[in-house]
């Protein structure tokens, strides 16, 4: 049976999907630098290892993200938008909406009943709504990423973070703190802040239900559950949201390598 690879090369990660037969998945695997580093190649090198498998072994190698292009080992490329359409649906065929958050953009992708990309808006201009944003963050309050969510589902009184600029809203926070905010009402806050820029991108077109929350952020419980509220629906998610986009092209890769095999015969 083929078995393909599909490596999503983001701007603060590097995620890896070992795929058999363009449906099992074998493995997946994370390294947390951006595109650029060493990242992608520790990933890869990573995931072989942990599997016993060589390059050679792997019957395509699809890379998808924000550093599809520098990676050298990849048979082929594709756009990040077609992989976690193909990824998300493979895994949760009921969904039609997608709403992905990565490091450094967001983007919202709508599906026909038959999974293929029917419309999608993005913003890839500014921090503001994006992983980058909330690093920026916890920077500022001095607490770990993956700790923002316990914090922000203690919000009693979110503050209202205006600033649709990341360096005004840092300051807006250090403001905040100041007059003596929680930090709690402060994350849950910011939490709030993002869900709301990419609900104001969702609405630019028109929101299908189900919706499925895809990339790095959907793993923070508080933007979540902030999303959920704003746009008054719920945001289905897995622990497996950050590889959608590894999982598609990896399926892609399949797609490619059988078409390939079926014009040798």
């Amino acid at each position: 049976m083929p078995i393909t690879l599909g490596i999503d090369i983001g701007s603060t990660s590097s995620k890896c999907v070992l795929l058999e037969d363009g449906k099992n998945i074998i493995d997946k695997t994370i390294y947390h630098a951006g595109a650029g580093t060493v990242g992608a190649a520790k990933a890869f090198e990573e995931i072989l290892e942990k599997n016993n498998l060589k390059e050679d072994d792997l019957d395509f190698i699809m890379a998808t993200g924000y550093g599809r292009t520098i990676f050298k080992a990849a048979h082929s490329e594709v756009s990040e938008l077609s992989c976690h359409a193909k990824g998300v649906f493979a895994s949760f065929p009921e969904v039609r909406t997608i709403i992905d958050i990565g490091g450094q953009d967001a983007k919202v992708i709508r599906l026909t009943d038959k999974g293929i990309i029917d419309s999608f808006v993005m913003n890839d201009k500014c921090a503001a709504g994006t992983g980058r944003f909330l690093e920026v963050m916890s920077v500022i309050l001095q607490i770990e990423l993956s700790e923002m969510e316990k914090h922000a589902l203690k919000a009693k009184k979110p503050v209202k973070i205006s600033s649709t600029c990341t360096v005004f809203a840092e300051s807006e926070v250090i403001s905040q703190l100041s007059k003596g905010e929680t930090t709690e009402d402060i994350i849950g806050g910011i939490c709030t802040s993002v869900a709301s820029k990419v609900a104001t991108l969702a609405k630019r077109g028109v929101i299908k239900d189900k919706i499925f929350m895809s990339g790095g952020v959907a793993q923070n419980g508080g933007v979540r559950d902030a999303l959920s509220k704003v746009l008054d629906k719920e945001i289905l998610h897995s622990d497996s949201s950050q590889y959608m986009g590894a999982l598609g092209a990896a399926i892609v890769g399949y797609e490619r390598h059988t078409k390939k095999f079926r014009e040798v015969e």
